[in-house]
């Protein structure tokens, strides 16, 4: 009923990115869980990069477009839709915080957790505020 206009489209957005932050929840929770295994690699979700590049996409086309004739043809640029983006759960090799080659810092996941759970609540409340604006419209 709502797609295809800015409502549609930022309800879309919300949901997708509380699903994400969902996700991150269980992610945090379990290097929490693992923080004293030794050799355990702490793991992210990288989600919000990937979902700005497909955003961006839309707005910005290249200034020489080709023609395309045929279907066959593959265009110069095609722009990535949103609803593509799939969260990635990616482990940190990188780095060893401990002399078991754990990588978990404890504090850095509690706020990381705390950080999660704010952009939660904010998602939820701006969910929210948009269903509120159609209710005051429907009166």
């Amino acid at each position: 009923m709502f797609e295809g206009n800015a409502f549609g489209k930022t309800v879309d957005l919300l949901q997708r990115s509380m699903d994400v932050a969902l996700l991150r929840r269980d992610v945090i929770a379990d290097n929490m869980a693992n923080s004293e295994v030794p050799n355990f690699k702490r793991s992210d979700v990288n989600f919000e990069a990937a979902l700005k590049r497909a955003l961006e996409s839309e707005q910005v086309k290249p200034v020489l477009d080709l023609a395309v004739t045929d279907e066959r043809h593959m265009p110069l640029w095609r722009a990535k839709d949103y609803r593509t983006v799939e969260p990635r759960r990616v482990l940190d090799y990188l780095s060893t915080s401990k002399n078991n080659g754990n990588n978990v810092d404890p504090e850095q996941e509690l706020m990381a957790s705390l950080q999660n759970q704010l952009m939660y609540t904010l998602m939820a409340q701006a969910v929210n505020f948009e269903f509120q604006q159609v209710n005051l419209v429907l009166r």
